[in-house]
C-alpha cells in the first residue's frame, strides 16, 4: 500500500488507500532517551512492589474494596471519607495544567502509563525478537512461512503473558499480594467476578498494545485534544528550528540549511509523524526525534538542537516567557486545590459515629413513660485497638434514662461495631422539638466525633388538653 505524505491533514499511520499503516519506530540512543528509559524504569519497579512494601501491617498501596478500607503509606481512609477524592483528584488536575502550560505533553512522553508500557516494554520484547524496523517491516511484508510464524507465536505469546502479569499487579492492588496469591491456589469458580475481571483486563491490555498501540493516543485519549487549550507560544515543545534547517539538502551543498533530508526524525517517531511539519496533535513530546536528530548533527559535524525542546517564541527568536497570565492562573488553581485538600484533611476524624432510629414504630409508651429507640454505629479508622466512651447532648430533661450509653466501647484495629440506645422520657415531662446528639470520644488520642441532631419523637401535650384544635398550631 503507498503510504500518503507526511502533512498536517492526514494521520502517519493511513495509507492512501484509507487502510492503516503499522508504525515501526526504529531504535534510537541519547539523552533524553536515556532519562526516559530511567524514568519509565523507575515507575515499572513502583507500579510492581508498592503492593509488596508493608507499611503499618498493609501493602504500601491497598484498595481493600471488600472492607471499604483504602490504605495509602499507612494513612487508611475509611468509604466515609472518600469525598476526600474530589479534592485530590482536583488537585492532581490543576497540576497536570501547570506542567502542560509549561512544557506541553511531557506527560505523555515520559510518565504515562499506556507509553511506559508501550514503548519500553511491549516494543523492546519486539525488536528482541523481530529486529530493527526495517526488519520489522520486511517480516510485515513477507509470506506467512515457518519463520514468520514462529515469531508472531512467540511474540504474541509473550505478549499475553505480560498482559496477564500487569492485569495479576493491577488487582494486588485491591486483594493485597496475600489475597490474590490464595485466589491463585484456588478455581476459577470460587472467585468468578474477579478471575472475570482479570481475563477482561488481559485481553484488554493484550489488544490495545499488541494491535491497538499508538492509534489508543491519536484517537482515544481525551489529554491530546486537551492540549491545544492548555498550550502557548510559551509552552515547551518539541519543535523543528526551520529558520536554521531550510532549506533542506545534501551536506555538501553551501546554500542548504542544516536539515539532510535524512528522514530520521520520521523513522523513530513512535505515533509516525514528521516533526519538522511542526507541532501537530500526534505529538507526545517523547524526544526521540530530537535524539535522532542530534546523532545525525553530530556526524556530520554541525550543532545539534535542531530539533529540540523549545517554545515556539524561542524557535521565532523570541524570549520564552515563563511567569504569564496563563501559568499564573494555573498556579493559582493549583494552590487552592491544595489549600483545600489540606483542609478537608484535617478535618477528618480518626472516628466516625452515627445515630439512627430503630426500624418499627417511631416510639412506644409504657407505664406512662415515652421511649425512643436508636442504633449508634462507631467506626475505628485507626490501625490499632481504640476504647471509647459516649456522651449525649442536647435539650433533655434531666428525668430522661438513658440505656446503652454507660459502657466504654472497645474496637479492634479498622473495626466497627452497632450499639443499641434507649432514652426513655415521662410521658408528662415530654416536650415537641427535644433533640440529641451523641459525642463519642477516643479515651487515648481525645479526638471525637459528634453525631448529627436527632429529635425525640412521642405524643403531642398539646392534644391533651380539651380545648378547641386550630389546625394552625400544628402547620410547621
Amino acid at each position: 500500500m503507498s503510504q500518503t505524505p507526511l502533512n498536517l491533514t492526514s494521520l502517519g499511520s493511513i495509507n492512501a488507500d484509507g487502510s492503516r499503516r503499522y508504525i515501526h519506530p526504529s531504535d534510537v540512543k541519547g539523552k533524553c532517551t536515556f532519562w526516559r528509559r530511567l524514568t519509565a524504569l523507575v515507575l515499572l519497579v513502583v507500579y510492581v512492589a508498592l503492593p509488596w512494601i508493608p507499611v503499618k501491617g498493609y501493602p504500601a498501596v491497598f484498595l481493600d474494596v471488600a472492607s471499604r478500607r483504602f490504605h495509602f503509606f499507612g494513612l487508611t481512609i475509611a468509604t466515609q471519607d472518600l469525598w476526600l477524592g474530589f479534592f485530590f483528584v482536583t488537585g492532581l488536575a490543576f497540576a497536570l495544567f501547570f506542567v502542560t502550560s509549561l512544557f506541553g505533553r511531557v506527560w505523555c512522553g515520559w510518565t504515562c502509563p499506556y507509553t511506559v508500557f508501550l514503548e519500553h516494554v511491549y516494543r523492546r520484547v519486539e525488536r528482541w525478537i523481530d529486529g530493527d524496523a526495517a526488519a520489522r517491516r520486511k517480516l510485515e511484508d513477507a509470506p506467512w512461512d515457518a519463520t514468520k510464524i514462529g515469531k508472531t507465536v512467540l511474540k504474541q505469546g509473550i505478549f499475553l503473558l505480560i498482559s496477564a502479569v500487569i492485569a495479576h499487579v493491577f488487582l494486588s492492588y485491591f486483594v493485597s499480594i496475600k489475597g490474590l496469591y490464595k485466589m491463585m491456589h484456588e478455581t476459577p469458580e470460587n472467585h468468578l467476578m474477579v478471575f472475570g475481571i482479570v481475563t477482561f483486563l488481559t485481553l484488554a491490555l493484550y489488544g490495545s498494545f499488541s494491535w491497538f498501540r499508538e492509534q489508543f493516543c491519536v484517537i482515544m485519549c481525551p489529554y491530546g485534544r486537551l492540549q491545544s487549550a492548555l498550550t502557548d507560544d510559551n509552552s515547551l515543545v518539541i519543535g523543528y528550528d526551520k529558520k536554521r534547517g531550510e532549506p533542506r539538502g545534501k551536506v555538501s551543498d553551501p546554500n542548504a540549511g542544516s536539515c539532510v533530508s535524512c528522514n530520521r526524525c520520521v523513522q523513530v517517531c513512535p505515533t509516525g509523524i514528521d516533526i519538522r511539519n511542526g507541532l501537530q496533535l500526534e505529538c507526545i513530546g517523547c524526544a526521540a526525534c530530537a535524539d535522532a536528530c542530534d546523532d545525525i548533527m553530530t556526524k556530520v559535524k554541525r550543532p545539534t538542537g535542531l530539533i529540540r525542546y523549545d517554545s515556539w517564541n524561542g524557535f521565532e527568536g523570541k524570549k520564552t516567557k515563563f511567569v504569564r497570565p496563563r501559568t499564573i492562573f494555573y498556579s493559582v488553581l493549583l494552590v487552592l486545590g491544595v489549600t483545600a485538600f489540606s483542609f478537608a484533611f484535617k478535618s477528618v476524624s480518626p472516628v466516625r459515629a452515627s445515630v439512627v432510629r430503630m426500624q418499627g414504630a417511631p416510639f412506644f409508651i409504657v407505664d406512662g413513660v415515652v421511649r425512643n429507640q436508636f442504633l449508634i454505629r462507631v467506626i475505628n479508622k485507626r490501625d490499632v485497638t481504640a476504647r471509647f466512651k459516649f456522651v449525649m447532648e442536647g435539650n433533655l430533661p434531666p428525668e430522661t434514662s438513658i440505656t446503652g450509653l454507660d459502657e466504654v466501647m472497645e474496637l479492634p484495629p479498622l473495626g466497627e461495631e452497632v450499639k443499641a440506645l434507649v432514652l426513655a422520657i415521662p410521658e408528662d415531662k415530654f416536650q415537641v422539638k427535644q433533640t440529641l446528639k451523641v459525642r463519642v470520644t477516643d479515651l487515648e488520642s481525645g479526638s471525637s466525633s459528634l453525631t448529627r441532631a436527632m429529635e425525640l419523637l412521642g405524643p403531642d401535650p398539646r392534644l391533651k388538653n380539651n380545648a378547641p384544635l386550630n389546625a394552625k398550631d400544628f402547620i410547621q
